[in-house]
């Protein structure tokens, strides 16, 4: 039951980082109005790919912390830091103007989601403070194989994430400002209320 918890666990923080209309997922979007729903899926694949890394580096980076206490509190502060700044960051984006039309993209679909999902800076950030988090709770077990297991977890559901956007393209684009601002609302709101529970949790 802990290994599936695990994968399961990878697959909520990818759909936490990446459910809201962005560059990446809108791009999916417009890849598949232009070129069809297999070209949506390929370019997915792509982006898809890099989270396994992305995760991997945080997973190792939270790893190598979590084993020193002299560190360990700052490990804390690091990851409530985190928090209050997703939180800021997904309020801005609700309060901006948001550009539904992604971006045209020829070539091989694959390597470009690879490129795009590699610049994306909150990746790395994002999972660090999540699962350190999750460790500090109690939730998330930092040795093999439950490390592989959340990995397989955020790669696998950032996958899933896009290709609901890839399925539901048409949908999408006509309601992308609408379902943009509520969803970055309510991100921000999350990432802040975690922010004070590990506050009050230390």
């Amino acid at each position: 039951m802990a290994y599936v918890f695990h994968l399961f666990l990878g697959i909520i923080s990818a759909f936490l980082g990446l459910l809201a209309p962005g560059m990446l997922n809108m791009t999916a979007v417009r890849t598949t109005i232009e070129q069809g729903k297999r070209a949506g899926v390929v370019f997915s694949a792509g982006a898809s790919a890099i989270v396994f890394i992305q995760a991997s580096i945080a997973l190792v980076f939270a790893s190598y912390l979590s084993e020193n206490p002299n560190v360990f509190d700052n490990l804390k502060i690091a990851a409530i830091i985190v928090f209050f700044l997703l939180a800021l960051f997904f309020f801005l984006q609700a309060r901006k103007t948001f550009n539904a039309e992604g971006k045209s993209k020829k070539g091989n679909l694959f390597f470009i989601g690879m490129v795009m999902s590699a610049i994306n800076m909150l990746a790395i950030p994002f999972y660090f403070g999540l699962t350190t988090y999750f460790e500090v709770n109690g939730q998330l077990i930092m040795e093999q194989p439950y490390i592989t297991l959340f990995i397989v977890g955020s790669g696998l559901g950032s996958f899933i994430l896009f290709v609901l956007y890839v399925f539901f393209a048409g949908v999408i684009t006509k309601r992308a400002k609408f379902i943009a601002t509520n969803i970055n609302y309510i991100l921000s709101g999350l990432f802040f209320m975690l922010g004070l529970i590990a506050i009050l949790k230390s």
